[in-house]
């Protein structure tokens, strides 16, 4: 069939296979490790499990690329599977990356420890300031990356601006939209060349896998798939199905935890107990205007610094009883946690500071729930916090 002209219906409809294998209405899961020879030409294209190619990978993969808009998308075993994979495909030995300042905390320490490593420098820029990037920019610079919106300090960046740099310099533009989904944003419209996803997150939506997403031009996607099919992060057959299904209520749930999110971080901008909140659907958020600009919903997540140091905030995050004090996000249900204790340990204290990131920090992932319910939570936990 043709790509559906709406992104509902493109959830439900895109990249499956017609006709549908037995009759199944559902996807089946094709437990198999290997397939009979089929004259393949090339080492890539022979169905093997671990090239990322079984009928399960080839229905995610075009239905991720009609999403995105893009020509074509791989799944990865995790997260950082795409992330680091992505990169050491764009960047060689000697070569430069541009890099937000504010990223999560595995890819911060992947590009300041691993690539560093390997010869590969990086420069933290601000991502909002557009002669900071030309400053930055070397002979050798290949790449500029960036987030949609920042984790955990949901922080907006000039992000066509950064696409038309990267473009007019010849370099290769890179962004994790895993806090946006292609519900809020598809960077392949603003000129980005690669977008990524923990699929981990928004898009499976069940906090019951583990996967990756990348999206872009065929011959980027082609690249990057022959080198994970070298490192082996292949995305299990029974994982692409939980993504596969999970994918198909994005729609829904992102919307609804986008209306949750805007609820909870009004109560908390108005409590007595919270020195600072960070959701770019508040109007005092510096990035609103952009986020208005940008996205077609402002996300599910939010930070919040709680008056009283660190030792209240995690007085807090043990006092809930709904929120799961856990790391990951975009689940059915509502997380939080303390950055400085989870995603962003692996940070030096001292940098995480700079960024803006206190020990005091906590981050929310807003779920499925009734958001008078999650206030009422809350509320709860801050007054016995705050005692």
């Amino acid at each position: 069939m043709h790509d559906p002209s709406h992104l509902d219906t493109a959830l439900i409809h895109a990249g499956e296979s017609s006709p549908r294998h037995a009759g199944a209405v559902t996807m089946p899961v094709f437990q198999s490790a290997t397939y009979e020879y089929g004259g393949e030409g090339t080492y890539d294209a022979v169905r093997y499990l671990r090239l990322n190619n079984t009928p399960n990978h080839d229905v995610l993969h075009r239905k991720l690329a009609t999403l995105e808009g893009g020509e074509a998308a791989l799944v990865t075993a995790s997260g950082m599977a795409a992330i680091t994979t992505t990169l050491m495909a764009t960047l060689s030995p000697g070569e430069h990356l541009l890099a937000q300042r504010c990223l999560y905390g595995g890819t911060h320490d992947f590009v300041t420890q691993t690539l560093a490593h390997l010869g590969i420098e990086t420069t933290f820029v601000d991502a909002n300031d557009p002669q900071a990037w030309a400053a930055a920019r070397r002979e050798t610079t290949k790449a500029v990356y960036v987030e949609a919106l920042t984790n955990p300090l949901l922080e907006v960046a000039d992000l066509r601006g950064v696409a038309e740099f990267a473009s007019a310099n010849g370099l290769t533009s890179i962004i994790d939209a895993t806090f946006a989904t292609p519900i809020l944003l598809r960077p392949l419209d603003l000129g980005f060349d690669i977008v990524l996803h923990s699929a981990t997150k928004y898009l499976n939506g069940h906090s019951d896998i583990v996967a990756g997403a990348v999206i872009g031009s065929a011959d980027r996607i082609e690249k990057i798939r022959h080198l994970l099919n070298h490192f082996g992060g292949t995305l299990d057959p029974h994982a692409c199905f939980l993504l596969h299904r999970g994918l198909k209520t994005l729609g829904l749930r992102v919307r609804h935890q986008c209306q949750s999110a805007l609820t909870v971080a009004q109560f908390l901008d108005g409590h007595k107990a919270v020195k600072h909140v960070a959701y770019p659907g508040l109007a005092g958020h510096p990035d609103h205007a952009r986020a208005r600009e940008l996205l077609a919903g402002f996300g599910g997540m939010l930070s919040f610094d709680v008056a009283g140091g660190a030792a209240v905030a995690e007085r807090v995050t043990n006092a809930t009883k709904l929120f799961v004090n856990a790391p990951s996000l975009g689940g059915p249900e509502s997380l939080i946690t303390m950055p400085a204790q989870t995603s962003h340990l692996g940070m030096d204290p001292q940098t995480r500071r700079a960024l803006g990131i206190e020990d005091s920090l906590v981050r929310l992932s807003i779920g499925l729930e009734h958001p008078d319910d999650l206030i009422e939570d809350l509320s709860a936990a801050l007054a016995k916090a705050t005692r």
